[in-house]
């Protein structure tokens, strides 16, 4: 059968598929070492895995909107509305108290986070026909994200998206783990076997699309349910949804474009230009940083200056911008993609 690539075996391989495969060896090599990486290099964790990679990950979008003069002129009610809506939407969060506006925001990552596997799911599946077992690969990679999360509402973990006690809401819900672990099972095993016999009947497998599910089942479960860590967690969290989501882009919106339609952003395409791509996103992610560190967190860096919390309420709605219309245009800039 036609492999569905976004580019090629190689760099999709690379890139979209092996992540969490890949982050999950390491840890079972190097589960021992863990506590004292997270002990002793906190701030170099912090650095690569958020600054570098979570956050850059966000500003690559800027690369298939806001740098795109044709897609502005195309929609510009949206993406001028988004920042604005992001910003009331902040501040009105914020009234109800900063728990509140973390978990709110929180339940939006994690929607956005879901939304992405799903997405990738749907663009390796494209060639095929939407049957019984297109249903079954859908129920999977919403079981492979779903479970996790609500495991995690009931259960203490030793890490939080965002804030400590962000999902608290959950807590007075009677207790559901049993139930939806013995579903998630048997969801599990019913794709397995869909799976298996899907390629023993026509002996072929769709690679690309077999591995984004696998992959997203191992990421998510050992991540949060089986891992009770905090570096493990932001480690097959971040890598797992950053670094595919800003290859998706770099293919797509760059090296599958010709020259003429980057106009300026044909800088980009060459070697040299993947490079400054990188800098580009990570040079936004950083200087973001510094201002949630310099002005709000405190934690990775400071200087000799407080302000007040009345500031807060002005200050976290206005910072959380860039990452709130990353979850909110996510929604209609990858709604009908183009053909491949």
């Amino acid at each position: 059968m036609k492999q569905p690539w976004i580019h090629n075996a190689k760099t999709d391989g690379w890139l979209i598929l092996s992540p969490p495969f890949v982050i999950l060896l390491i840890i079972f090599l190097f589960q021992k070492h863990i506590q004292g990486l997270e002990n002793h290099c906190s701030f170099y964790t912090w650095l690569f895995l958020i600054v570098f990679v979570d956050v850059a990950h966000v500003y690559s979008t800027l690369f298939k909107t806001y740098f795109v003069k044709a897609e502005i002129k195309k929609r510009p009610f949206l993406y001028y509305g988004i920042p604005a809506l992001s910003w009331i939407l902040g501040l009105i969060l914020y009234q109800f108290g900063s728990l509140s506006f973390w978990s709110v925001l929180a339940l939006i990552a994690v929607f956005h986070f879901i939304r992405q596997q799903y997405g990738f799911m749907r663009i390796y599946s494209r060639f095929e026909p939407n049957n019984f077992s297109k249903r079954i690969d859908e129920i999977a990679i919403y079981t492979a994200t779903i479970y996790p999360m609500l495991y995690w509402f009931k259960t203490p973990r030793a890490f939080t998206w965002f804030v400590e006690n962000e999902f608290n809401w959950f807590k007075n819900i009677p207790d559901y783990t049993q139930f939806i672990t013995i579903l998630y099972f048997i969801i599990l095993s019913v794709w397995i076997f869909k799976t298996i016999f899907e390629i023993f009947r026509t002996r072929q497998i769709n690679i690309p699309k077999t591995a984004i599910i696998s992959g997203t089942f191992l990421s998510w479960y050992f991540g949060i349910v089986y891992f009770n860590n905090d570096f493990v967690f932001t480690f097959l969290n971040v890598i797992s949804h950053g670094i595919p989501y800003v290859a998706l882009i770099y293919i797509r919106e760059i090296k599958q474009k010709e020259n003429q339609q980057l106009n300026r952003l044909s800088v980009f395409k060459s070697t040299f230009g993947i490079f400054l791509f990188v800098v580009v996103i990570v040079g936004f992610a950083f200087f973001e940083e510094f201002l949630w560190e310099v002005l709000i967190w405190r934690e990775h860096l400071s200087f000799d200056f407080q302000l007040s919390e009345t500031w807060f309420q002005f200050l976290v709605p206005l910072l959380i911008v860039p990452q709130l219309t990353h979850y909110l245009l996510d929604g209609f800039i990858w709604k009908k993609p183009k053909k491949l």
